[in-house]
């Protein structure tokens, strides 16, 4: 189903721009990397004008705020200008008054492609309403199949107003613009168990919608396909070989590396709304 985009990624390999938190920015590279992309993480905003108009795409994470913000903003300006997906991550926005501002400039100065995030991260900005644990989504916000449908329709509105793509992930996630929506039953619950593969996805996002410029809804679920799928074989590996998360981190980017669109097709498990 996704073949083509991931035989683009392999075949232009993308400059992604990633603007992101410094607790997870070598696993971004890396993921970004084994996906057959290019990152680059400048921060500066001397220079991120200059280095977005390298690139393919641009990846914003507000995982670590602070003098980012008006980086993010200069980047994302010069992405717009010149028509490059934009793919934001509003970690717990939500949490803090600061958090909730940086994430209303973002959006009054720069137009997403995508917003990835948690559904405490997704309801928060669809609602004005939704809570966190830290970075981590509340339980009391989990989708479960009784609430699918409900989340689905909360997606897709979100798009209707803001004009990206959204991307909830979680026990179940949800790939919606605002009139079809991906929903994709990959993953395993080891990958909350070590830090950053919400922001590794994101970097991931960027990677497919760089080659993918011009289908951003299909992109972005295949990215996120990729990510459970990859999920779930280090899993069977690290269970295998009685390893442990650290392990775990290092099989999720080997099978990234070696995924191909015919593993993709035999493990993906989605449905479309």
């Amino acid at each position: 189903m996704f073949e083509e985009i991931l035989n683009r990624l392999a075949e232009q390999k993308p400059i992604v721009h990633c603007i992101t938190n410094f607790v997870t920015v070598n696993d971004c590279a890396n993921i970004v990397l084994a996906s057959g992309g290019s990152p680059t993480m400048a921060h500066d905003v001397g220079e991120v004008g200059e280095i977005t108009e390298m690139c393919q795409s641009l990846v914003l994470n507000m995982g670590t705020l602070g003098d980012d913000l008006e980086a993010m903003i200069a980047a994302g300006k010069k992405a717009n200008e010149l028509g490059h997906p934009v793919v934001l991550d509003p970690v717990a926005v939500g949490a803090s008054k600061l958090r909730t501002n940086a994430y209303r400039r973002l959006e009054s100065e720069v137009r997403f492609s995508v917003i990835r995030g948690n559904i405490s991260e997704i309801k928060a900005i669809a609602t004005g309403s939704g809570s966190t644990k830290g970075v981590d989504a509340d339980d009391l916000d989990t989708v479960r199949e009784d609430t699918l449908d409900q989340a689905v329709q909360m997606a897709k509105t979100l798009s209707r107003k803001t004009g990206a793509v959204i991307a909830i992930s979680g026990a179940i996630d949800i790939v919606a613009d605002r009139e079809k929506a991906y929903v994709i039953r990959n993953g395993h619950p080891m990958m909350a168990r070590i830090t950053g593969t919400g922001c590794m996805l994101t970097a991931l996002i960027g990677a497919f919608c760089g080659a993918n410029p011009d289908r951003i809804l299909d992109s972005a679920a295949a990215a996120v396909c990729s990510m459970g799928v990859c999920g779930e074989l280090a899993h069977a590996k690290t269970v295998r070989t009685e390893g442990g998360t650290l392990s775990f981190r290092t099989y999720l980017i080997d099978y990234m590396s070696n995924l191909t669109p015919e593993k993709l097709n035999g493990g993906m498990k989605l449905e479309i709304r």
